[in-house]
């Protein structure tokens, strides 16, 4: 998929977006300003300022996916960087499989978070509505990923979760 394209492609999905709060409405305002400036936004080599990809990934019962973030420590929904010519919504469900080892599509673009990343990189998070089929309660990261994968219920991402997962949470619920 050449550059283009794929800017393209999110600034169609932006436009057509609906931000759920005035924090969400800003990170789609200076995306699609960034998306101007930015000769290669989705290289995290170009620029310290990059588009990334994650799945919000949700259960029929209120649950949430989440994994204990390497670097981090704290359970965040699967995601990263787009690799190559990847389409963002190929990137959340390639991190998801990577991260998690459940191969899912994305539904739709739910958020859209712009955020403080590792070594001063400023990152632009599309996050995509995932949809896990009950049954599914065993996780098989690859290697050298987190092995602390949870489902975790609607009331702890409420009360404990990182406020940017909280928000995405909310816009995804909207559309299941």
């Amino acid at each position: 998929m050449t550059h283009d394209v794929r800017v393209a492609h999110v600034r169609a999905l932006l436009l057509a977006h609906q931000p759920v709060d005035r924090l969400e409405q800003h990170s789609v305002a200076l995306l699609q300003r960034y998306l101007n400036w930015l000769p290669e936004p989705f290289s995290e080599t170009a620029d310290p300022t990059h588009v990334t990809a994650s799945a919000v990934v949700l259960t029929p019962n209120d649950r949430v996916l989440v994994h204990r973030h390497k670097r981090l420590g704290i359970y965040l929904q699967p995601g990263g960087h787009i690799d190559g010519n990847e389409m963002p919504e190929v990137a959340a469900a390639r991190e998801l499989h990577e991260e998690t080892g459940v191969r899912l599509e994305a539904v739709r673009l739910v958020h859209v978070d712009q955020h403080q990343g590792p070594r001063g990189h400023v990152h632009f998070d599309l996050r995509y509505l995932f949809c896990l089929p009950p049954g599914i309660t065993e996780f098989t990261p690859h290697i050298g990923e987190s092995t602390d994968v949870r489902l975790m219920p609607l009331s702890w991402v409420q009360s404990t979760a990182d406020s940017s997962l909280r928000r995405a949470v909310v816009a995804a619920r909207a559309f299941v």
